[in-house]
């Protein structure tokens, strides 16, 4: 959520980073109403003010008044007007601050200066890592060689759930407990984080904490009678750990990873390909999540992602760090790296890891605060968040990398411990 200071004190600034995102005049129109609403509550705010001391005063007199024996009931009619223009007053400063609080929670993040503007036409490629391997006409897409193995079977997935919702068998499903274990081990074990084991369920404050809702409520999953949403991503109910505390000075940085399936709904959308694990609607992902002091929050971005492109690295894939222009920033961040991994079965590169930076948008809308120092005034933390690593795309990558002429899969050199093979057969 953005600082109403900021917008009170440079509404201007934030029209123009608001047209950077491209955002709609819906949008655009929303900051004035969002001014106009304040300015209504400071009017009625400076009036309830006025007429408080009023009220005390004229109190103070009506006592005086009795005490003295003199009529009173002028002064007692006064108050009583004074006393519903009062709550006439407070019930319009609530419902101007309900109505800034709906429209800032429809307002997007404002991206950094560094930022590319533009639609995704406009993405940067910062830097590649490996040789992506050129298409031959021989290797295969990893829906073809998956059934082929029988460690992927789509049509039972799509009769127990409907088409996006791949079953993993045997060595498959070994595969990614394997490289879920692994990714954990090294974020814990090298990097610092913390392992945490999170609810799959959330209430709708936690989704809105971290940007979910309101705006993307169609795109998630809700159970009807207890109002519970499915995560889309670890990241929800983890940034929301410490959601209306003060932390310490020597808290920060809070550094956690966790494991957890993700749902949702917006997987397959019309045009997009949908075959095999290219866009399901439940995957499983490592997330990595920060919070951070603000001075530190652009270079923890910077070590966020090399945290998440060491695991490609060390499963010798290549790939690719996009930075994002801004018509393609995800609705909370304010910058955000995608490390790509080239399959070549498909041709394509892959997103496995969006690395973000919320600067403080996510702290306000669920009060992550922290005091910079012993008796100093508190201020939001900013939060950070990246997949480290997201699957199935994963799994697509290794398999169509790493099959053989005779239609096997060599298993990377790093995760042989975690499946207790190195090669995937028939």
């Amino acid at each position: 959520m953005l600082d109403l200071r900021l917008i009170r004190s440079e509404p201007d600034q934030i029209r123009d980073a608001l047209r950077r995102r491209g955002a709609a005049d819906e949008v655009l129109a929303s900051v004035d109403e969002i001014l106009d609403l304040d300015e209504r509550r400071r009017a009625a705010l400076g009036e309830v003010n006025e007429l408080k001391a009023k009220r005390n005063a004229v109190s103070r007199e009506v006592g005086e008044r009795k005490r003295r024996g003199e009529d009173a009931e002028a002064l007692i009619a006064e108050m009583r007007t004074v006393r519903e223009r009062i709550d006439a007053l407070d019930a319009a400063v609530r419902d101007a601050e309900a109505g800034i609080r709906d429209r800032l929670l429809l307002l997007p993040n404002v991206p950094l200066d560094e930022v590319p503007e533009g639609a995704e036409e406009q993405n940067v490629i910062v830097r590649t890592w490996g040789d992506p391997i050129e298409g031959d006409g021989e290797r295969r897409p990893h829906w073809e060689l998956g059934e082929s193995l029988g460690i992927l079977d789509l049509p039972r997935g799509a009769k127990l759930s409907g088409s996006g919702f791949p079953v993993l068998r045997g060595a498959g499903a070994r595969l990614q407990r394997g490289l879920i274990d692994w990714m954990l081990d090294v974020h814990t074990g090298e990097h610092g984080y913390l392992e945490l084991r999170v609810p799959y369920l959330v209430t709708t404050e936690t989704l809105t904490g971290t940007g979910q809702l309101p705006k993307f409520a169609e795109e998630s999953y809700v159970t009807q009678r207890d109002e519970l949403w499915l995560i889309p991503t670890a990241e929800v109910p983890v940034t929301n750990l410490h959601r209306d505390e003060l932390l310490a000075p020597d808290d920060l940085p809070v550094r956690y990873t966790a494991y957890s399936p993700c749902f949702r709904r917006e997987a397959g959308a019309a045009g997009a390909d949908t075959r095999g694990l290219l866009r399901v609607h439940q995957f499983d992902k490592v997330e990595l999540v920060r919070y951070e002091r603000p001075e530190r929050s652009r270079e923890a971005l910077e070590e966020l992602t090399r945290e998440a492109a060491s695991i490609l690295e060390r499963l010798e894939l290549p790939y690719r760090v996009v930075l994002l222009a801004t018509g393609d920033l995800g609705f909370s961040s304010a910058m955000t790296y995608d490390l790509e991994v080239w399959a070549p079965g498909v041709g394509q590169w892959l997103e496995v890891s969006s690395c973000s930076t919320f600067t403080d948008f996510q702290a306000r809308r669920a009060n992550l605060r922290f005091r910079p120092a012993g008796g100093e005034k508190p201020e939001f933390v900013h939060t950070l968040n990246g997949s480290g690593l997201a699957l199935p795309r994963l799994m697509v990558a290794l398999l169509e990398t790493y099959q053989q002429p005779d239609g096997s899969v060599i298993v990377p050199e790093v995760l042989r411990p975690y499946v207790g093979f190195d090669r995937i057969t028939a």
